[in-house]
């Protein structure tokens, strides 16, 4: 195990990568549309496209292959001799698709797979030889702190401690809340090697117990919050869904409380793991390394005591997409970067989304800062789908605002989202094929304010399709029990005909107050 506290490095300096050398040629190179990250771990090898450098990472490709290249590492020290086939079949598809999509830059990593085996040199010779590929292999401390990057791809300004477990390693790393990560450290608990213990269980619970033990050391404040990051994380916290019944099925931002993962790691003990494979759809490669993988969690849980727990879907392919940003980039809020770049490429009126928000404000005058980001994110993709059947418009609303690979959001505000979003296109949730139970995830209070913010986009998009605020104003009377739309020019009072006045109405219904005009003829 190596720990350590980075005094400077490739951090510092976002415009280069983590092999000082910049993944861009240059500045005009910002400009390019689709990144590739091929990540070849002890388990899987996957190649993700990146449309452009954004915010908010959107994927024009992504795919996996299960090759198990650390396999049985314990017992030879090389590679996986069938898992090395499969992955040279993998990266000369992923090299091909990359020259297709006309891919730059593409940048290949290597973990603890290809590190520690005596024959890595070897395979990294075969691959730049076959496909041309300059695999780049990064140390433990490195992965921690990329991955520890792709948490803060997703959570601007996390503070916690990151888990990343691969196939042969298992790191972790400190994020500090500033957008910084702080202390590091690796360690050989992944699955693959795990499995090659000789001693039985209790030897194999006794090396964990001593590796976290030594990890916690580097760690000792107690963290509010853990990031888990990896895909044998990802399996057990789909089984903690499918165990607790929860209905949103977005794995990431997904919560769990220590007591509740140290339930479903009993589960799992006492759960056959076809069953367990069958109710999740992960696949029968993966879900064998989760039994191992559930035992270093529950030591890992109990003794770093985190007051909760955090799913990243985040990592490290994600992180060196972060490396490449500006400051000024990493700064801005991935929901609203990814609703303006939505609205930009769909809506009928780009622009419209910030003039809505301007329209419906008043109705909102005591929401805090994180509320009123989920207000703009709503104007601002209110009308991204219609181009969907109207039939379904209001279902496929609320489908792309809680399923959608968005950053910055926790499920409860998916769905606030989603809501708004619904509403924004019909006024009752019957007949949507909304879930009842994700109500669940929101109170009462947040449920109906989602409702009103849905229908206040739903009147000012069609009292006017430019700005509204040109021909009318809204405010907002509580004590009262007022909601005033003021008419300000002859053309707010044409548009302000029937199906105008009907939404309007609806509106303030919804709000409990008595609608008033003023400024009519």
């Amino acid at each position: 195990m190596r720990a350590e506290t980075p005094p400077g490095g490739p951090e510092h300096h976002p415009e280069w990568g983590p092999f000082g050398v910049p993944l861009f040629d240059g500045p005009e190179a910002q400009s390019l549309q689709r990144v590739g990250v091929i990540d070849i771990g002890s388990n899987s090898v996957r190649m993700v496209i990146f449309d452009g450098a954004a915010r908010s990472p959107a994927y024009f490709f992504n795919e996996k292959i299960l090759c198990g290249l650390g396999a049985g590492f314990s017992e030879t020290g090389r590679l996986n001799p069938e898992g090395k086939d499969r992955a040279m079949v993998a990266l000369r598809r992923f090299a091909r698709l990359a020259e297709a999509a006309e891919v730059a830059p593409l940048l290949a990593v290597a973990t603890a797979a290809v590190r520690d085996a005596e024959d890595g040199p070897e395979f990294r010779e075969s691959v730049r030889r076959e496909t041309g590929l300059e695999i780049r292999v990064i140390d433990g401390t490195e992965e921690a702190r990329l991955s520890a990057q792709g948490v803060l791809l997703g959570w601007p300004g996390a503070e916690g401690i990151i888990c990343d477990i691969g196939g042969s390693s298992m790191e972790l790393a400190e994020l500090k809340g500033s957008g910084k990560v702080g202390q590091r450290a690796t360690s050989d608990l992944g699955p693959l090697k795990l499995m090659g213990l000789t001693g039985g269980k209790k030897a194999l619970r006794a090396h964990i117990k001593a590796e976290i033990g030594k990890l916690a050391k580097d760690f000792a404040e107690r963290s509010d919050r853990l990031f888990l990051v990896g895909g044998s994380w990802r399996a057990i916290a789909r089984i903690d869904m499918e165990r607790r019944g929860y209905p949103l099925k977005v794995l990431h931002e997904y919560r769990m409380t220590p007591q509740g993962i140290l339930d479903t790691i009993k589960y799992i003990g006492k759960t056959d793991l076809e069953a367990l494979r069958a109710t999740t759809g992960t696949s029968m490669e993966r879900m064998r390394l989760v039994p191992h993988a559930a035992e270093v969690l529950r030591v890992l849980v109990r003794k770093l005591k985190p007051r909760e727990i955090a799913v990243s879907s985040y990592g490290i392919r994600e992180g060196l997409l972060y490396e490449q940003m500006s400051e000024a980039l990493r700064k801005r809020d991935p929901l609203i970067e990814a609703a303006r770049h939505s609205e930009a490429q769909s809506a009928r009126m780009p622009g419209f989304g910030r003039q809505l928000y301007r329209f419906v404000e008043p109705l909102f005058p005591r929401a805090r800062a994180d509320k009123k980001r989920l207000i703009r994110a709503a104007c601002l993709l209110h009308d991204v789908s219609w181009r969907a059947h109207p039939d379904y418009r209001a279902e496929v609303c609320f489908d792309n605002a809680t399923r959608a690979n968005l950053g910055g959001m926790t499920h409860a505000e998916r769905v606030y989202l989603g809501l708004a979003l619904l509403h924004r296109y019909k006024s009752s949730r019957t007949g949507t094929g909304f879930d009842p139970a994700l109500l669940d995830l929101l109170p009462e209070a947040q449920v109906q304010e989602a409702e009103i913010l849905g229908r206040a986009m739903r009147f000012g998009a069609m009292f006017a399709v430019a700005n509204p605020s040109d021909h009318g104003t809204l405010s907002f009377r509580p004590k009262r029990k007022e909601l005033i739309l003021t008419l300000r020019t002859d053309a707010g009072r044409d548009l302000f005909g029937e199906v105008a006045q009907a939404r309007f109405k609806a509106l303030a219904t919804a709000m409990g107050v008595v609608p008033i005009v003023k400024g009519g003829a």
